[in-house]
């Protein structure tokens, strides 16, 4: 199904967040956000979901074989870390001159 409209999410590249529920749940162990994908609505956590690939020889890999990546999760599994509180927060997005900024329900600070 074709969504009428793109979804906004609160994760951005590069923010820190908590997992929150499946194998690697750690909520107090941040981690960095690698990737979005908002058309499946996933995040490719830092060190979070490591699968085996098997890879065949190439130009760049010319040895091939197994190799361990990241692989993407549910982005409902993830919250932002909020490192004033020191730990998971809501966030609510307000705007300040024209820009938008994300803002922790938890201490009220401003997400960088």
């Amino acid at each position: 199904m074709i969504n009428r409209f793109k979804p906004k999410y609160n994760i951005k590249k590069g923010d820190k967040v908590v997992i929150i529920a499946g194998d690697d749940k750690d909520l107090k162990k941040p981690r960095v956000v690698l990737q979005v994908i908002t058309d499946k609505g996933r995040v490719v956590v830092e060190g979070a979901n490591i699968v085996t690939k098997h890879t065949k020889p190439s130009a760049t890999n010319t040895k091939g074989g197994i190799v361990k990546v990241e692989a993407p999760i549910h982005i409902s599994n993830v919250q932002l870390w909020d490192a004033k509180a020191g730990g998971p927060a809501k966030i609510k997005r307000t705007r300040e001159n024209g820009k938008l900024i994300r803002i922790s329900k938890k201490s009220g600070e401003a997400i960088k």
